[in-house]
């Protein structure tokens, strides 16, 4: 079950970076997009979670004293719902309208590693191997290949660099998502549901308002229904529900740190698959930050022997 959760996750997250860019050329705001991605998420679990009230969300506070259960259980719905929902959606969706699709695939999947060894050091007591810190300074090596590029090309008044730095802080809260999870031992549905429904309650209304306010401006009224019902199923049925599930079961059978080791796929399928899908080419930086994170993500998960890496290995 986890080979296969570990399968859907791969292919969700390289179709994500994929349709979320692809998203920047049509109507809809990255506001409007993540509304629709917490509204359709939110009420498909919603009913369930009403349902299932009894059991899922003492889930969220295993191993904690009965009387403290209750209160400790929405505290961690709510910290798992900032980060692995609120935060990551309105991050990684804004970066995508500022950035390519490749340093999406570099700093997003590219870097979550990092992140997630950071976290498990500080929040699990894990312990790094060598090939952990091998396959980290070449992933730290790979950001600084996109970001640096960025930085100077922001020089000339581009601000691609706004958007790598969005994808570095969704980054950021993904991981911290996943460290949690594993930390307080919550199951796929628990975590799932409470990104969900914390969602649902903080931004929907929130965002409806103030567009009705005039606080904020949405373009929800001009795009097209087919537009509309494909970003939220797409949105928040599979790159959602269906991959928050995923995710979280594979982060409960392998650990934040192996869990996104494993993922060395995703950042060349899916920068690769830019260039004829979006029509992006692959700038030098790109292709450096690209194969440096790659190998490492192979290195830090021993696909690959770090040792022989070295010069005057033996062969």
């Amino acid at each position: 079950m986890a080979r296969l959760s570990a399968l859907a996750v791969l292919i969700i997250w390289i179709s994500f970076i994929l349709v979320a860019r692809g998203s920047a050329r049509a109507t809809l705001s990255p506001f409007d997009i993540a509304w629709l991605r917490f509204a359709f998420s939110g009420l498909v679990v919603l009913p369930l979670a009403w349902h299932f009230r009894h059991t899922w969300l003492p889930g969220l506070a295993s191993g904690v004293d009965v009387a403290a259960a209750p209160r400790v259980a929405w505290q961690r719905a709510l910290a798992l719902g900032l980060t692995g929902g609120v935060g990551y959606s309105l991050l990684a969706y804004s970066g995508f309208f500022l950035a390519p699709a490749a340093h999406a695939a570099v700093l997003l999947p590219g870097s979550l590693p990092l992140w997630s060894t950071l976290g498990a050091l500080l929040l699990l007591g894990e312990r790094l191997t060598w090939p952990r810190v091998a396959g980290l300074a070449l992933i730290l090596a790979g950001g600084a290949a996109v970001a640096g590029a960025s930085l100077l090309e922001a020089l000339g008044g581009e601000g691609t660099w706004r958007g790598d730095l969005l994808f570095i802080t969704a980054s950021m809260t993904w991981a911290l998502y996943g460290v949690l999870c594993r930390r307080w031992r919550v199951g796929a549905l628990q975590a799932t549901a409470a990104v969900a429904l914390v969602a649902l309650v903080l931004v929907v209304p929130v965002y409806a308002l103030a567009v009705v306010a005039g606080a904020m401006q949405s373009r929800l009224g001009h795009a097209p229904l087919g537009e509309l019902a494909f970003q939220a199923v797409y949105q928040g049925g599979l790159a959602m529900l269906v991959a928050g599930v995923a995710f979280t079961k594979v982060v409960a059978h392998y650990g934040p740190v192996r869990t996104t080791m494993f993922t060395a796929i995703v950042p060349p399928l899916a920068a690769l698959a830019a260039v004829p899908v979006l029509g992006e080419p692959l700038a030098a930086s790109a292709l450096l930050g690209l194969a440096c994170v790659t190998l490492g993500l192979l290195v830090g998960s021993g696909a690959v022997d770090w040792r022989r890496l070295a010069p005057g290995a033996a062969r």
